[in-house]
């Protein structure tokens, strides 16, 4: 028998110390699954995962044990404490970044958007991802990512060869376990299948100007947008959007009252322009909301034929596609069913395995 390679999977987790995202959600839920699959893993590495994390780190995912080392924070722990630690290890990083002094390491990579919308970010951070991610893709043994789309402009980008890269689809069955919180619908006076949910973003590439030139036009007088996340009324006005009357921001939600939204809304609308996975519109699926997105970035390969489609900048078809779901309660449950048998393709499981199985792969350097 050949003798092990690595002591352990040592699992990056600068990610604990930062304010939660949707890539540290994906990052929560993959530890989780490897746990669960941990016989996928058995006899690669001398001793049961860990969590590597700055000093200032609360404890981490459950099932895994958090090791705090070092004295440096963020990104400069991440480049010179977590390598000491990690020397004799596989490292597995699932936030975008690792550190690129070890070459033993696999790297989630979640998208390529730096490159594509480059205006959707500050000149720091493209500066800083546009540097490093091609040291991350040349020395790193794997790059994972999280669509085929990903894959394929990672690879124009110059970041990773395509047979380097994995694509691993992130589940979305954790909506499902999210405790149900209805109070928002009364707290925003929201009634039931009269509003559209969207996120409020104002990233370049999110696109939600579309949306609210759609609402501004008579024919979805009726039907309130409702926006949820950090950005307000005030953001998009200092960009001289116009914000109709019929917009409703609801700000930060919890995953309990996200869910609520979902449930009762006539549909999850989603007009990015690229999109590396995109999340929302497939949690909306799963939860029974009917989805409209554009035809674009990975979310046709995502959204597949459950969700409907508008061009990304029409705002003629957005206003259509939604009065078509307002309009016909039985078209609304036909798009519904439809939405709900797609989302089901996605699960942690699946994605759990997926990434248990590269790893093997990798620690046995096959």
């Amino acid at each position: 028998m050949n003798p092990l390679r690595f002591r352990r999977l040592t699992i990056n987790g600068k990610f604990l110390t930062a304010r939660p995202t949707g890539v540290h959600r994906v990052a929560d839920q993959l530890i989780r699954q490897i746990v669960l699959n941990q016989g996928l893993l058995d006899g690669v590495f001398a001793t049961s995962p860990a969590i590597v994390a700055p000093r200032s780190a609360p404890d981490g995912t459950q099932g895994v044990h958090v090791e705090r080392y070092g004295r440096l924070r963020g990104q400069l722990w991440e480049q010179m404490d977590l390598p000491r630690a990690a020397r004799s290890d596989l490292l597995l990083n699932l936030c975008n970044l690792g550190p690129v002094a070890l070459g033993s390491a696999i790297t989630m990579i979640h998208d390529a958007q730096v490159f594509i919308t480059p205006q959707s970010y500050s000149f720091a951070f493209r500066t800083w991802y546009k540097t490093i991610l091609p040291l991350i893709g040349q020395r790193h043994r794997r790059i994972l990512t999280v669509s085929h789309f990903s894959a394929e402009q990672l690879t124009r980008a110059g970041v990773a060869d395509a047979e380097r890269i994995s694509v691993i689809h992130n589940g979305v069955d954790h909506v499902l376990a999210y405790p149900r919180a209805p109070e928002i619908i009364e707290r925003l006076s929201l009634a039931r299948r009269r509003f559209v949910v969207a996120l409020s973003s104002t990233q370049a590439h999110k696109n939600i100007k579309v949306l609210l030139d759609a609402f501004s036009s008579p024919e979805l007088g009726d039907i309130k947008l409702v926006l949820f996340g950090g950005h307000d009324r005030g953001d998009f006005e200092r960009l001289s959007y116009n914000v109709p009357a019929n917009v409703v921001f609801a700000g930060p939600v919890t995953d309990g009252e996200l869910r609520s939204l979902f449930e009762a809304a006539l549909c999850v609308a989603f007009p990015s322009t690229t999109e590396g996975f995109g999340l929302p519109p497939l949690e909306g699926m799963a939860l029974g909301c009917p989805a409209i997105v554009a035809p674009c970035g990975a979310l046709p390969e995502v959204a597949g034929q459950g969700a409907l489609y508008a061009a990304a900048d029409n705002p003629r078809e957005w206003i259509e596609a939604i009065r078509s779901l307002a309009a016909s309660p039985p078209f609304w449950l036909e798009r519904s069913a439809m939405g709900v048998a797609q989302a089901a393709n996605f699960t942690w499981r699946k994605a759990g395995t997926d990434l248990c199985n590269v790893i093997r792969l990798v620690a046995e350097d096959r």
